[in-house]
């Protein structure tokens, strides 16, 4: 229910902003700054989004837990989605999703709402680091070399005899 609210109010908020700084400002200036947020915040979504696929790759190069980073991301996606939206109340919005600041806040108030079970991995776990070296592979055929594949180059044709 509150979610239909929200599709009912912000397309209504939306609309009083426009009708108020468009009588203000004029309506070119208006659509200018709309359109130069969208520009805008195109540019520092993808600038921040690359800074967060940086630092999630080395989350998991260092088998560290990647979930803040995560959701930085998802944060910076939904915030790049709210500033291509027309509206001086999204694009408030969707700037402040790209202050760390209020992201980190945010994630910080969204971690104490979701129950996180476990994050392990084998090495931080203390366990062996190759958790398959028990496999023991007991049917296997020899390839002759003249018994090559068809897929590989060599220099027999294969047949279908």
């Amino acid at each position: 229910m509150w979610l239909l609210l929200l599709f009912i109010l912000i397309p209504l908020l939306e609309i009083w902003l426009f009708i108020l700084l468009g009588g203000f400002i004029g309506i070119y200036p208006t659509l200018f700054i709309i359109l130069l947020t969208a520009i805008l915040g195109t540019f520092l979504v993808k600038t921040q989004g690359v800074n967060v696929l940086k630092e999630i790759q080395s989350k998991f190069n260092e088998l560290e837990n990647p979930t803040e980073p995560i959701v930085h991301g998802a944060m910076i996606l939904f915030a790049g989605a709210l500033l291509l939206t027309p509206g001086f109340f999204t694009d408030t919005v969707g700037f402040l999703l790209l202050l760390p600041k209020v992201r980190r806040a945010a994630f910080f108030w969204l971690r104490n709402k979701v129950n996180l079970v476990k994050y392990s991995s084998p090495e931080s776990s203390g366990g062996d680091k190759n958790k398959y070296s028990d496999i023991e592979v007991t049917d296997y055929k020899e390839v002759e070399p003249e018994e090559k594949s068809p897929w590989t180059n060599n220099s027999k044709t294969h047949s279908n005899d």
